[in-house]
């Protein structure tokens, strides 16, 4: 079968993007991991399928580039819209998208040539639940701030929360380029997350600048994670190490996170690139 996408990315973190609004396709796990294969297939984070439903304007089925299914992406929800938008799915510049997490609200904002170039999501509220994160923790008091972890011998302070999908928050006082290859696969797999876990490394540049590195459950290392930036924000905040806009710097680019008190939503601001368009055999 020959299938029409285009290659698209949310600050470098890059997804395959195609439309099936008659809901014909289905991938298989080694489909998706042959796809994603940066040498041998075309190269991506994961894989973004657009499809039809009931309840929003379209649903985003999203899957990791190890073909697990994944029930949010920040980065690739904001291709999803662009992707809508400029191939004529849809002329609207508010868009209500359904996904694994619940419906996002997104508010499209068109550049000088016509197409989609920065999106906004309402990305809902913070889960602090541990039951809902999930984490295997009996918490007498929520937010988990603050929760002592261990990995391969090094203690760290961690901030625990779902953006839709879970979090692992740690802030770090100096560089964090290395410390996602080095603790990340180990802590995303914790006997203390029973579905896993991102796991963000943060340090706090000052009141309205957080520089990220993230290690993305079912992905590796990625330049960017969306949602992972929305809870390294909100775990700042919860510490009152940020007001309530901060710039994140991710390694492919920067993202507006605004975020007031706990029981409101988190809006994420950032852009969306079309690499190509393609076709390919599957």
């Amino acid at each position: 079968m020959e299938l029409k996408f285009q290659k698209m990315h949310g600050t470098r973190n890059d997804f395959v993007v195609f439309h099936d609004l008659a809901n014909s396709v289905e991938l298989g796990p080694d489909q998706v991991i042959r796809i994603c294969d940066r040498r041998a297939g075309i190269g991506a984070d994961g894989i973004i399928v657009v499809r039809a439903d009931k309840s929003a304007d379209f649903f985003m089925d999203y899957i990791n580039s190890d073909g697990s299914v994944a029930e949010m992406c920040g980065n690739g929800i904001r291709c999803l819209a662009k992707y809508a938008y400029d191939n004529g799915l849809t002329r609207d510049t508010a868009i209500r998208v359904q996904t694994r997490a619940g419906i996002k609200i997104l508010e499209l904002f068109p550049g000088p040539d016509g197409t989609i170039d920065t999106i906004r999501v309402d990305m809902g509220e913070p889960i602090f639940d541990p039951r809902l994160i999930p984490v295997d923790i009996d918490a007498r008091t929520v937010p988990i701030v603050d929760y002592r972890i261990e990995a391969q011998g090094r203690a760290f302070d961690a901030t625990i929360l779902s953006m839709g999908n879970p979090h692992c928050v740690i802030f770090v006082p100096d560089d964090s380029e290395a410390l996602p290859a080095m603790y990340g696969p180990t802590i995303e797999t914790l006997p203390l997350f029973p579905a896993k876990t991102n796991v963000e490394f943060v340090r706090v540049l000052d009141r309205t600048h957080i520089l990220m590195r993230v290690w993305e459950r079912g992905s590796g290392e990625t330049f960017a994670c969306g949602t992972g930036a929305c809870a390294a924000a909100v775990a700042a905040r919860l510490k009152g190490m940020v007001d309530s806009g901060a710039t994140v710097h991710l390694k492919g680019g920067d993202l507006l996170i605004e975020w007031q008190t706990q029981t409101s939503s988190v809006l994420m601001t950032g852009p969306s690139v079309l690499v190509y368009s393609g076709t390919i055999n599957i």
